[in-house]
């Protein structure tokens, strides 16, 4: 899969392992997907989606900690919740929200087997242990763009490893090196509280 990593990738890295800081920095990143991806949908779909993939995506930034504490480089962490999500989309038919087509996804998942594995996440069950309690809200499917699927923002071609895209082109492999001077301050919604102050 094709991913950025930036100082902030790695600010909410060292934010969400934090704990006076991590929970303001999970609520703005649970935002920030839920918005992203609800942006590749039409706006009819807004509403009826919203609450289902807060919950998916709170539910994978602790999919997101484990993968770090299993010794995964923060891009693959990244991208093994980036999977989960295009499990969960393509399960719902939300071709247009998917970041790869679907002929991608077990390619992607055995690259992670191991992982998925270890805690019951399949392609039919993304969350797998990482699923809350009570589950996540329902959402309407759309089965139907299944059957002629367009998948209009998926990249293909990606599917053999995580591509970290930096300013000078495509980094095959794990990523960048994590920066010495990580300050969490710089992840997203780590400062809400003193704005709202």
């Amino acid at each position: 899969m094709k991913i950025r990593q930036n100082i902030r990738h790695w600010a909410a890295k060292k934010a969400l392992t934090t704990a006076v800081v991590g929970p303001r920095v999970e609520k703005k990143l649970v935002d920030m997907h839920t918005e992203i991806f609800l942006g590749k949908t039409d706006e009819s779909n807004h509403d009826s989606r919203r609450a289902h993939l807060d919950d998916f995506f709170d539910a994978t930034m602790d999919t997101y900690v484990a993968a770090l504490e299993a010794s995964y480089p923060e891009a693959k962490a990244r991208e093994i919740t980036h999977i989960q999500a295009n499990f969960d989309f393509f399960n719902h038919g939300w071709t247009e929200m998917m970041e790869i087509p679907a002929d991608e996804l077990e390619a992607h998942y055995r690259r992670y087997e191991e992982f998925f594995r270890a805690h019951g996440i399949t392609i039919d069950d993304p969350l797998g242990d990482f699923a809350p309690p009570g589950g996540v809200a329902d959402a309407p499917s759309t089965p139907e763009k299944l059957e002629e699927p367009e998948y209009e923002n998926a990249i293909e071609g990606f599917a053999d490893d995580v591509y970290v895209e930096t300013p000078e082109g495509l980094l095959k492999g794990s990523g960048t090196d994590e920066p010495d001077d990580v300050d969490p301050s710089e992840a997203p919604g780590a400062d809400d509280e003193a704005r709202a102050d």
